[in-house]
């Protein structure tokens, strides 16, 4: 029988040693979390927007641009990121979590938070959808024809910044971004609280609630600073008619019209 190599019987054991330190701790999560926040920081620097073509007399897009924001985007870091992470130091360390507890409750505020704004910016730049305040951010040339689609050569904003980032509307970074790490406190205390467990009074489900609350008010927030519409988001629940087919015999799939719009609601006849 032949003697065994040394230096393959070594190669042989780093490998073994390699595949259990991988599967037996968080390498693979580490991993993953520097490669989406190296993807996102990539987006955010060298990544500009699809541009669509618009009317400068469009009325939609033509409201104010608010220098001052009531949710900044150094506000939201600290609503969203910060502010769930203190909570939930704090609640492990009264309740004596142990260290692998606090390891995991972190780790996944951080995935779910750079991960949403991975997957956010990602769809904004390619969707390219104009904000309701981007003719104030153009600033089209003097002479530019109304009524005739125009392109972002028409716009002399210098900034660079302002300028692109009115192409970057849909969907809003404020509101995911909120409802990620807000979203993940909600979960996370009801979790802890075993709301959906036990047989607990009001006060533990507003607990939790609070969290959705403070989401909704800072995207809610993105519409009153003309930053987004809503007609975002908006009947994205139901779909549009198939092209070319015809709806006056009730066939085929359509948009359901609500008593605001008029017309037939779901389930009557459109007649007297």
């Amino acid at each position: 029988m032949a003697p065994r190599n040394p230096d393959s019987t070594r190669n042989a054991g780093r490998l073994t040693s390699l595949a259990r330190f991988w599967t037996h701790s968080y390498a693979p999560d580490y991993l993953g979390f520097s490669a989406l926040l190296a993807a996102y920081l990539i987006l955010v620097f060298f990544v500009e927007p699809f541009h669509r073509m618009f009317y400068i007399n469009n009325l939609n897009i033509a409201f104010p641009h608010a220098e001052v924001e009531r949710v900044p985007v150094w506000l939201n870091m600290v609503y969203a990121a910060c502010v769930p992470l203190v909570l939930v130091i704090i609640y492990n360390s009264v309740s004596r979590a142990s260290f692998h507890k606090h390891h995991n409750t972190i780790l996944g505020l951080a995935i779910a938070l750079i991960l949403t704004s991975f997957l956010t910016d990602l769809v904004k730049n390619a969707v390219g959808r104009p904000r309701p305040d981007l003719i104030a951010r153009c600033k089209p040339a003097f002479g530019t024809k109304p009524d005739t689609l125009v392109t972002i050569d028409v716009c002399t904003e210098t900034d660079h910044h302002t300028l692109h980032d009115g192409w970057r509307s849909f969907p809003s970074g404020h509101s995911s971004f909120s409802f990620s790490g807000l979203g993940y406190l909600a979960f996370f205390f009801a979790g802890q609280l075993r709301i959906f467990r036990d047989k607990n009074g009001l006060g533990r489900a507003l607990v939790c609630l609070t969290p959705l609350i403070g989401a909704t008010m800072i995207a809610i927030s993105r519409c009153q600073d003309y930053r987004h519409d809503v007609y975002d988001v908006r009947d994205c629940h139901e779909p549009y008619a198939t092209p070319g087919m015809e709806l006056e015999d009730g066939e085929g799939w359509r948009r359901v019209r609500d008593e605001e719009e008029g017309g037939p609601i779901l389930g009557r006849s459109a007649g007297p």
